[in-house]
């Protein structure tokens, strides 16, 4: 069979495209990875596409890559549709193709599935359920001749029941860390601070020390900052600290409650990031501040 494998949004590699792509070509089949949603003059007729979409703004996208490939199965959190990668694979183990993606070095993968949070907001705890293990760390490396760097994508590292020997895994091994969907600060002690100020955190390309964690609403204000003293305890910088913060979902545009926000995180040196809930219907002017946040253009002009 010939096999297209379109990741239509997201920065990150796909691990599904990228498991899938594993999975046919261990069965002899020719698999073709193409960037482009649209199909382009010279290329073959396909017994099977897929398409993976991760967030619901890219609805046009999917709409034209459907009006091309109308018999596409297309996956993820954008797409709406509900199959898995083992409706495909079946009972196939986690290895994942790194070819479709020959300039990403790094080692990507989940050590754990499912968050201790039921965030309205979010779809984690419906798709993925309670905390449970995935994957060690050795197993998510890709080996020896690889760099040694983790692009974790657990959406709560420090909820899994064995967080410990997985932390201490990290430290041992000499990895470097990037938890890219951010720790759950609120729920943090002193003993997870401690072992994560031994790690290598960085960020994604793992050019800059980063942490990564959020505030969404105003009345965990307490617990935050708890989770962030534990943090600093641990001998974490605050500049070293990026905060995602929910806007314009509790109440819609820029309101008292994310200017207080903004503001105290501002005071002791967090790094905040405003995510603003149905960007595309937003106000204009909070737009504006969330360009103005995150160019850290606060550091020099005003907002008004």
């Amino acid at each position: 069979m010939k096999v297209r494998l379109t990741q239509i949004d997201g920065k990150l590699p796909n691990l599904a495209l990228m498991k899938l792509s594993h999975f046919y070509k261990s069965q002899g089949h020719e698999v073709y990875f193409q960037p482009n949603v649209t199909r382009s003059l010279f290329e073959p007729e396909y017994d099977l596409v897929f398409g993976s979409a991760i967030f619901s703004t890219s609805e046009k996208k999917i709409q034209l890559f459907r009006s091309h490939f109308p018999s596409a199965k297309i996956g993820g959190t954008g797409s709406g549709e509900k199959w898995t990668v083992e409706d495909f694979t079946g009972e196939y183990p986690d290895v994942y193709d790194y070819s479709i993606y020959p300039n990403f070095k790094h080692s990507i993968g989940f050590s754990q599935r499912g968050c201790r949070l039921r965030c309205k907001f979010c779809v984690v705890p419906d798709k993925e359920g309670k905390n449970k293990h995935a994957n060690s760390i050795r197993e998510i490396w890709r080996g020896e001749g690889h760099p040694k760097n983790l692009l974790l994508l657990d959406n709560d590292f420090f909820g899994q029941p064995n967080w410990s020997d997985k932390s201490q895994e990290i430290i041992d091994g000499d990895f470097k860390v990037c938890f890219s969907q951010g720790i759950n600060v609120r729920l943090f002690d002193g003993d997870a601070a401690m072992l994560l100020g031994q790690m290598k955190y960085y960020d994604d390309g793992f050019q800059r020390k980063r942490i990564y964690t959020a505030w969404d609403n105003l009345r965990d204000a307490e617990i935050f900052f708890r989770g962030i003293g534990h943090l600093t305890n641990a001998g974490i910088k605050t500049d070293e600290i990026m905060v995602y913060f929910l806007c314009n979902y509790w109440e819609k545009g820029l309101t008292t409650d994310v200017w207080e926000r903004f503001n105290r995180m501002k005071e002791i040196g967090l790094r905040p990031y405003p995510m603003v809930y149905n960007i595309q219907d937003a106000d204009p002017k909070i737009k504006l501040f969330q360009t103005w946040v995150i160019r850290r253009a606060y550091m020099k002009i005003p907002f008004e």
